[in-house]
């Protein structure tokens, strides 16, 4: 009997507490998929409806992303203060008010009131960032933290299917029909369109939430307790980690490709003239491509591969495709995009308990720092747009991407380097 009781324990990514926490959270990362994945295909309709140019369009993601940087100290704060589960009850009640407001200034065809609901739901989502991966890495044995963190990716991007397909069907249903010109009357239409229809489902995502935080508030998910979690400063420490801050960066320029080739895809897309109806289903794509790599990373690490080098070679082949993408064209340029998305899935799962582990301490100041991270989603996109009017489309993707690989690739020899010196 204790023989079955401890190898439950040990083979069981969900750890001490069991399966149900570990759905619970689940449930939690696909609405944070579903909610963050909208942003794809809403940058190509606000950008006809609202008749916006590239870089005023992308300031949805880049509003988006910086609520990461602003809110993240702050975020980290109430964690320490409030512990991880009263902070997930915290961060769905924001999420709830910023689609209450997105929608609301959607409906007034208000795309500057529109874009202060995406911080107010950014703010949101960085402090449930902030709770829940941490969250997630001490729900069990520290050796499957990427094993918990890849089904939470799953869960995630399921949501992020999901949500582009939602939109497309409930959202713009003819937007296709509409020719790629602003004039008055096709403007006028768009904006009646996306009035009637955008308004709806963002108070319907509020009520979920609004449930869903009172759900979690009546259950009985553990609130797990951290020994050094009071004892925790906020502010950044005059003796700072160089490793933690190759990690932050790492994260900063994993966010911002990870977007590039999410968000930015349609665009792309649309360099090479391919119709709104189908580039605006390229999200889609790209998250089903990180789908299969989470389930390839599911059963392959730490089984096969450690999370380290699964994160090397994840980079290894995200700089290739990239380079793909550059020499090819059309349809086969933009799979090469979409297949970033694979690339992508082990990187997160793999950073974030990776730079986690490279400080032993200040477990919610480094969240916090990781997250705050996340504001590359929003600016190497707007290096995007910038760059492709001076080079190109396809080159500054493809450059970015590069560079983007490149230095993460370095984080992880250095890690492994000194983790290598530290046990000899």
């Amino acid at each position: 009997m204790h023989n079955r009781t401890f190898w439950r324990a040990v083979s069981c990514p969900a750890g001490p507490y069991g399966w149900l926490p570990l759905i619970l959270v689940a449930i939690l990362f696909f609405i944070i998929g579903f909610v963050t994945w909208l942003n794809g295909p809403l940058i190509s309709f606000v950008k006809i409806a609202f008749s916006l140019d590239d870089i005023s369009a992308f300031l949805i993601p880049f509003v988006f992303y910086i609520s990461y940087f602003l809110f993240a100290i702050p975020a980290g704060k109430i964690v320490t203060q409030q512990g991880l589960r009263q902070s997930l009850i915290y961060a769905l009640s924001i999420m709830t008010a910023g689609m209450i407001v997105t929608g609301q200034f959607m409906k007034a065809s208000s795309y500057l009131g529109a874009l202060c609901g995406f911080l107010i739901l950014g703010s949101g989502l960085a402090l449930l960032q902030v709770a829940i991966n941490p969250y997630i890495s001490f729900l069990g044995p520290t050796d499957r933290a990427a094993q918990r963190i890849a089904i939470m990716g799953i869960c995630n991007k399921v949501g992020g299917i999901l949500a582009p397909i939602a939109l497309a069907a409930f959202a713009m249903p003819h937007i296709g029909d509409f020719p790629l010109t602003y004039n008055a009357q096709n403007n006028s239409i768009l904006q009646q369109q996306f009035i009637s229809t955008i308004y709806w489902p963002y108070i319907g995502m509020a009520t979920l939430l609004a449930l869903t935080t009172l759900y979690i508030k009546c259950s009985t998910l553990p609130d797990i307790k951290i020994s050094h979690l009071k004892n925790i400063e906020t502010s950044v420490p005059t003796n700072s980690n160089p490793t933690l801050c190759f990690g932050v960066l790492a994260m900063f320029l994993y966010v911002g490709v990870e977007v590039l080739a999410g968000d930015a895809i349609g665009t792309y897309a649309s360099g090479f003239h391919i119709p709104f109806r189908i580039s605006s289903l390229f999200t889609s794509a790209t998250l089903v491509c990180m789908l299969c790599g989470y389930l390839v990373g599911l059963i392959c690490v730490p089984r096969h591969i450690s999370q380290e080098r699964a994160l090397l070679l994840s980079c290894l082949t995200g700089f290739a495709l990239s380079l793909l993408a550059y020499m090819t064209h059309g349809y086969i340029s933009v799979a090469c995009v979409a297949l970033l998305g694979f690339s992508n899935s082990m990187i997160f799962p793999s950073l974030f308990p990776t730079v986690l582990n490279s400080t032993h301490n200040k477990t919610s100041f480094v969240s916090a720092l990781l997250v705050m991270a996340y504001c590359g989603g929003g600016i190497l996109p707007q290096c995007f747009v910038w760059l492709k009017s001076i080079i190109g489309f396809q080159a500054a993707f493809s450059a970015l991407s590069c560079i983007c690989y490149f230095v993460i690739s370095l984080f992880i020899l250095h890690f492994s380097k000194m983790s290598h010196n530290t046990n000899t």
